[in-house]
């Protein structure tokens, strides 16, 4: 068979187009927020630092990361201090850890112990999800 003059052979290799996610810098973007909690700007600075710490290897795929401290119970007391922390990924759903605690720093602390193992988990089945539709077939 003749080669039809309307359809050209494709090329070896189509080159990938490049999308650009998250930041290019090596600490992703953390905005802090607390509710009834006094918190220091070197107690802000010093929880970015320790999010950039953990996550600065996936900042490419991190579009922004949330940090919300709140006291539940107000001047009550007890075991009322709740840190959640939501990063947002590009094109994945959202991951988001909480722990609760009776200081504002063991909370921190337990929340971003979790932050990491929950992001590499969730970015791991995104890799090993299987593309719709190519199912093969017997």
């Amino acid at each position: 068979m003749a080669a039809s003059k309307f359809r050209t052979a494709l090329p070896a290799e189509l080159p990938r187009p490049v999308k650009r996610t998250g930041s290019s810098r090596g600490q992703p973007p953390a905005h802090v927020r607390t509710i009834g909690v006094d918190l220091d700007p070197t107690d802000r600075e010093h929880i970015r630092q320790k999010l950039g710490r953990r996550l600065s290897k996936f900042g490419a795929s991190i579009e922004r990361i949330s940090v919300r401290l709140t006291d539940t119970n107000g001047p009550r007391g007890g075991i009322d201090k709740i840190c959640r922390i939501k990063v947002v990924l590009s094109g994945l759903p959202s991951v988001v850890t909480e722990h609760r605690d009776a200081s504002k720093q063991a909370a921190i602390d337990g929340a971003l112990a979790r932050i990491e193992p929950a992001v590499r988990s969730r970015l791991g089945r995104a890799r090993m999800k299987p593309l719709h539709g190519r199912a093969s077939r017997p």
